[in-house]
């Protein structure tokens, strides 16, 4: 028998998230959209549509056609590549657009979130890495820090309500936002436990993670970044 090992670096981070979305997309309904471009699994034994049980349909999109049936045997496959100008039908489809760790490897990243607003009638729900090893062998561009996603969401036309991320010492960090064209409706959401959305311009994430020496500059203490 084969036993796979995952780095705790890797794995924490995605049961962090996955903690994190359950309430929130408990709260959410309509059509909802995976535009994940890979498997429904939340790679800790469910699916993603099983985090929306007030969705009337849930769809799945997949990045090219050559991938057909990658996903399984779909009705009604959608095939979106992020980078492209969004088809007509797609442009306000659903209620909600749910993407998990995808951004990162978007090179038009700024066009690709844009194109995710554009097909919400509501809300957007978003997972991106802020410090993640390289890794994939089909392009991995960006990492994001929450004060980043709040702006590029905004620069989109919807409004963060949401903004989460872990921040442990041995861990690779993720940040998780909700972004919605009606805020007012959202004050659920709002009121989650873990809302960092008022604090994120006042924290610097990830100082567990960056172990600096002390050093003393002109009388005054200071770090010294040994990064490599």
């Amino acid at each position: 028998m084969q036993i796979k090992l995952i780095d705790r670096k890797f794995r924490s981070p995605r049961i962090w998230s996955n903690g994190v979305l359950k309430p929130i997309c408990n709260l959410l309904g309509g059509h909802v959209v995976n535009v994940s471009g890979w498997k429904d699994s939340d790679k800790d034994g469910l699916t993603y549509r099983s985090y929306f049980p007030k969705a009337t349909k849930y769809s799945i999109t997949n990045y090219k056609s050559e991938a057909c049936g990658f996903q399984g045997n779909l009705e009604n496959e959608i095939f979106l590549d992020l980078e492209a100008s969004l088809p007509p039908e797609l442009r306000q489809a659903f209620d909600v657009v749910f993407s998990h760790t995808v951004l990162e490897h978007v090179f038009e990243c700024v066009v690709a979130a844009q194109n995710m607003a554009d097909m919400t009638r509501d809300a957007l729900v978003i997972t991106v890495p802020f410090l993640q090893e390289q890794h994939t062998d089909y392009g991995d561009y960006w990492r994001f820090t929450p004060t980043c996603l709040a702006r590029l969401l905004r620069k989109t036309g919807l409004q963060p309500v949401y903004i989460d991320y872990n921040d442990a010492a041995r861990d690779s960090i993720y940040v998780v936002a909700v972004a919605t064209r009606y805020p007012e409706r959202w004050s659920s959401i709002r009121s989650l436990p873990g809302n960092k959305l008022d604090t994120i311009e006042s924290t610097n994430v990830g100082k567990q993670i960056i172990r600096g020496k002390w050093l003393r500059i002109g009388g005054a203490r200071s770090t010294e970044d040994h990064g490599g």
